[in-house]
């Protein structure tokens, strides 16, 4: 998928765990890491922007387009 969802990014940066940011942004682990994984379809903006006030981040931090390899996509 074209879209890279930087999440562990700043998860380092900002030395949280998945569980932490999970709580404080009121979403589950589970979800959280389908999200931070990639796996996830879609996001709504409540959750994007609940994730960037807790991050203290832009959506651009966290979300980035990635042309896909031309051989492999």
């Amino acid at each position: 998928m074209p879209i890279v969802v930087d999440i562990d990014v700043m998860l380092a940066r900002r030395k949280m765990s998945v569980g932490d940011l999970a709580d404080r942004v009121g979403i589950t682990p589970a979800n959280l890491a389908v999200l931070k994984n990639g796996r996830a379809k879609a996001v709504r903006f409540a959750t994007l922007a609940a994730l960037c006030e807790v991050l203290n981040c832009q959506p651009g931090d966290l979300l980035r387009w990635q042309a896909e390899d031309a051989a492999g996509g």
